[in-house]
């Protein structure tokens, strides 16, 4: 199952918590998880689209990010269901 995180800045990132939070998604990526990640250039947060296993392993992954888990960043969980020309864009 692919979920998102989308994340909105609270508090102003440290160098450290940058770094922290690349070492998590090398993490997801390492463990085949990640899907596509980046900052959003119209709005002052970013997102994180990943797999999981099931609902609770989602958000433990999300609050397991260090941007969310230091209270930089608030986040909302989503689920997604990939639309696409082998599903008929799920017509």
């Amino acid at each position: 199952m692919l979920y998102m995180y989308l994340m909105t800045n609270q508090k102003a990132l440290t160098d450290q918590l940058v770094r922290d939070h690349v070492e998590h998604l090398k993490a997801l990526e390492a463990d085949n998880k990640l899907v596509l990640c980046g900052p959003f250039s119209d709005y002052p947060g970013g997102m994180v689209v990943f797999k999981a296993d099931s609902h609770d392993q989602a958000v433990a992954l999300a609050e397991s990010d260090p941007f969310i888990a230091s209270g930089h960043k608030t986040y909302e969980l989503r689920t997604l269901e990939v639309a696409n020309k082998d599903n008929n864009y799920l017509v």
